[in-house]
């Protein structure tokens, strides 16, 4: 596990459990693991094995049950409903298996959205959102609807929009599940670069053991325990 003084993200013995009674399913059964700034993690394992349910409690999207979460050495539990939402906007970009974009906006419209809810000018956030399609190669594309793009542009887009707020770290679930082989090649090796050149650190969710080859690190869960973790020394 990584030293507390290098952890951006550590989870301490959580677990997560669902209904009650006869009724209760634990989702997470005691899982420790961290994630040092600038690292890119993948996390895999069968479908109900815990790293969804990992990725929400991270994104500040469901809570845990028991254990601690630390972000950036907070304690997260202690957080009320309103802080854990500041967390999320301020420091977490999401990059989904769907798109999520509005179809009859622009590229760069999309990509405005979460400064929007900042109250940034418009000057401001033209700028910022041209700075981050430039990031994913797309600065070129910036007026067009998702329905002119490729499936892989419109991840490019929706990977820039999650880019705007210079967050500290992505979450990205299964970012290449509605693309082509080729198309997730580019999307992974975008990500990969953006790690490496932007110190980017990225959390990732994949089934598929080629997409966890371009991270530093893989964590397999089983029954929602870790089960082990492995490093991918070619990626270093």
């Amino acid at each position: 596990m990584a030293a507390d003084n290098e952890a951006l993200i550590r989870f301490d013995g959580v677990t997560k459990s669902y209904g009650t009674g006869t009724a209760e399913f634990q989702a997470l059964k005691g899982v420790d693991f961290a994630v040092n700034s600038g690292e890119f993690v993948s996390l895999m394992g069968p479908s109900g094995s815990g790293k969804s349910t990992v990725m929400n409690i991270v994104g500040c999207l469901d809570v845990l049950t028991s254990g601690e979460y630390f972000f950036q050495g907070v304690p997260v539990s202690q957080l009320d409903r309103n802080q854990r939402a500041l967390l999320r906007r301020q420091h977490i970009g999401f990059v989904f298996q769907g798109f999520n974009l509005l179809a009859r906006t622009s590229a760069i419209e999309n990509v405005e959205l979460p400064l929007v809810y900042r109250g940034l000018s418009r000057r401001e956030r033209y700028r910022l959102s041209m700075a981050a399609l430039e990031k994913v190669g797309l600065e070129q594309w910036a007026n067009h609807n998702p329905g002119e793009l490729s499936g892989g542009q419109q991840q490019r887009v929706a990977i820039a929009r999650s880019l705007v707020t210079s967050p500290a770290i992505l979450l990205a679930d299964e970012p290449t599940g509605n693309l082509d082989t080729q198309r997730s090649q580019e999307i992974m090796q975008l990500m990969a670069d953006l790690n490496k050149d932007q110190q980017l650190t990225i959390l990732m969710v994949t089934h598929e053991p080629d997409m966890a080859e371009y991270s530093h690190r893989v964590i397999h869960f089983v029954d929602g325990r870790v089960d082990k973790e492995e490093v991918n020394r070619h990626a270093e």
